[in-house]
């Protein structure tokens, strides 16, 4: 057991991340505060979405998403058909891009709700649609 300096529980030792730099090889921080933490950090500095946007160009992280891609691609043949529809709607004009309908954001993605119905979409920026599937809905 280790008590975590940040919250004050008292939680078992797995519930801590390793550490070298620590006596007993663990920080003294249970993962749940420092995870609280990077969240935080992330929200508030810019120079961190920044770092990141820089570390996506290398060989090897665009290597990865394509190995990625190609797998979600054939894992969800019904949700990558419904994607494609939508691209080729909003080149051919059928569709017209939209903001974001909770907070006006004009750079927006098309939500399917149901991906059988591929041109039935809704406008959501980045962090919307996100938050969107992360709920579940």
């Amino acid at each position: 057991m280790k008590k975590c300096f940040k919250c004050g529980e008292e939680k078992e030792i797995h519930q801590f991340y390793k550490h070298k730099g620590m006596a007993d090889g663990h920080l003294n921080k249970c993962k749940t505060c420092a995870k609280a933490d990077v969240r935080l950090h992330r929200a508030e500095n810019d120079s961190v979405r920044e770092y990141d946007r820089e570390r996506s160009k290398t060989k090897k992280r665009k290597e990865n998403v394509a190995r990625v891609t190609k797998r979600w691609r054939v894992e969800n043949p019904e949700k990558h058909k419904a994607h494609v529809a939508v691209r080729n709607a909003i080149r051919s004009g059928k569709i017209v891009r939209m903001p974001c309908e909770i907070c006006g954001e004009s750079r927006s993605h098309a939500h399917h709700d149901d991906y059988s119905e591929p041109l039935v979409v809704r406008w959501l920026c980045a962090l919307h649609h996100h938050r969107t599937h992360a709920s579940g809905s």
